[in-house]
């Protein structure tokens, strides 16, 4: 049948016309999405609002990060490892009225490995060489090499329309997916709508009208709002907006250790910071104990490549000898590596509070070994344009975090990963991430990160600093939220309003 993208938007755009529903959860965020393309999004506020809400992929994550059927409700794999078979979901419609079945997810597989495209999600999945549609309820993909985390990283990958495959343009403004919410409006100053999807597959869901996202740029106005009562939901809160919030008895603070990270990124193709003696230095220049004290109001942990919530991957911190602050060590890599101060270096920053407090105390810790740093705040829109098109000197961001190392790595430090925008290339490393992917074996996985946390740690392009915790902050008259250690909205499929 016909697409009819449009007629759904108006559609729900004219429910909302009237005014909020009673049961529309309000929830404020410090800015607009930058896009709504499921497979091209990469700021934070994007992905918190079209994960599980509007889009869903063929399996899923839960709470204990543990992959659970999606738009798959089942999977039988070939002995070798190098075939799945996939059994789709029945009845599942898209928002614009079309029936979902087992050519959209190959196009949407097929989207996300396009150069055309340019998915910064393309490593995820490029061990898959063959995609073959049974018939309309069964896929079958074909690996080149066993990978043991390809059900985990499907959990990433929205399924989206065909129709959709060559379109870079459309679903960056107007998204269309199965999840229980569906696109209404988008005011870029002001809030983006989605109204409850009627045909949504899973019965008596949403049990809520809508989700209002709030864009508020003040922390101060975002912790008013929600003790009055105008916003009902505040996500991924900055430590000392949750600190003042523990005050409040009428709100109620959900918390969970952190899979995303702060770091600083650095450019290898930028003067000295190609020799991985000075990305070294950097890393023994910084104190991360002061930064989480002084810039995450101690909500956090020092923390290397890995998540300390990812207890069968992640080493301690004290693993990495560069992680004990030494400036006379740092400069002495420095003048090993020939470079002499000053050395002048361009950060820039992501635009949150907490990214901006952290660039002020690495500014300051980094002067001591040489560095004469100077901060530019960005807006999210060029900030993003200037990390994919690798222009920067160093940066300071917050990155999500993933279940399995494969999908963080390699397409993070893999030499032509799809988000290696530090121009990182080591054949070492290259190695090392093939070994990790393409082995079934629990021990020798471990074994290949543990190494691998040890190289990248110290001498990789990204100084990982800490592991905050995720907060999300609820007004009592929201019932049945769970927080989601990904940072998605998946229990609000099922919360309802009083």
């Amino acid at each position: 049948m016909p697409r009819n993208r449009l007629a759904a938007s108006l559609l729900a755009t004219t429910l909302l016309a009237g005014g909020a529903f009673a049961d529309t959860i309000s929830i404020a965020i410090d800015s607009s999405p930058a896009g709504l393309d499921p497979h091209l999004i990469t700021a934070f506020n994007s992905a918190l609002i079209v994960q599980a809400n509007i889009y869903q992929g063929l399996t899923d994550l839960d709470a204990n990060l543990s992959v659970v059927p999606n738009l798959a409700t089942g999977w039988e794999v070939s002995e070798d490892g190098l075939t799945y078979t996939f059994t789709l979901r029945q009845g599942v419609t898209f928002h614009d009225g079309s029936a979902f079945d087992a050519e959209d997810v190959a196009a949407s597989i097929r989207r996300v490995q396009s150069t055309e495209i340019a998915s910064p999600l393309a490593s995820r999945i490029d061990t898959i060489t063959g995609i073959e549609v049974v018939d309309s309820q069964t896929i079958r993909l074909t690996l080149s090499a066993p990978f043991a985390p390809l059900l985990s990283s499907l959990a990433g990958i929205a399924i989206v329309p065909a129709e959709m495959e060559t379109d870079k343009e459309a679903l960056q403004q107007t998204p269309v997916g199965t999840g229980p919410f569906q696109f209404a409006e988008w005011q870029p100053n002001a809030f983006l709508a989605l109204t409850a999807f009627d045909d949504y597959y899973m019965p008596d869901q949403p049990a809520l009208s809508g989700m209002r996202f709030n864009f508020v740029p003040e922390a101060a106005t975002r912790q008013v709002g929600l003790v009055s009562g105008e916003y009902h939901l505040l996500p991924g809160v900055d430590p000392a907006t949750a600190l003042q919030l523990a005050m409040q008895p009428s709100i109620t603070l959900f918390e969970t250790r952190d899979l995303a990270y702060t770091l600083v990124g650095m450019n290898t193709t930028r003067g000295p910071l190609g020799d991985p003696r000075v990305r070294m230095a950097v890393n023994m220049l910084l104190d991360r104990q002061e930064i989480i004290d002084g810039a995450l109001f101690g909500a956090g942990v020092p923390g290397g490549p890995l998540s300390p919530v990812l207890t069968d991957w992640a080493l301690p911190a004290t693993e990495f000898p560069c992680y004990g602050r030494d400036v006379e060590g740092a400069k002495a890599l420095l003048a090993e590596a020939g470079v002499t101060g000053p050395i002048p270096i361009v950060m820039k920053v992501l635009p949150r509070q907490d990214a901006r407090d952290i660039s002020q105390v690495v500014q300051q810790q980094l002067a001591e070994g040489g560095f004469e740093v100077e901060i530019v705040n960005q807006e999210i829109g060029q900030f993003v344009q200037d990390w994919r098109n690798s222009d920067f000197d160093m940066f300071v961001s917050a990155n999500g975090g993933n279940a399995d190392p494969d999908q963080y790595f390699f397409r993070t430090f893999y030499s032509g990963g799809s988000t290696n925008v530090f121009k990182y290339d080591n054949a070492e490393v290259n190695a090392m991430l093939d070994e990790g992917r393409n082995s079934i074996d629990m021990v020798a996985r471990q074994d290949t990160y543990n190494a691998l946390q040890r190289v990248l740690a110290c001498e990789g392009p990204v100084a990982h600093l800490a592991y905050g915790t995720l907060t999300t902050a609820v007004n009592p008259r929201v019932q049945g939220f769970a927080i989601h250690p990904l940072n998605r909205l998946t229990s609000l499929a099922t919360a309802t309003m009083n």
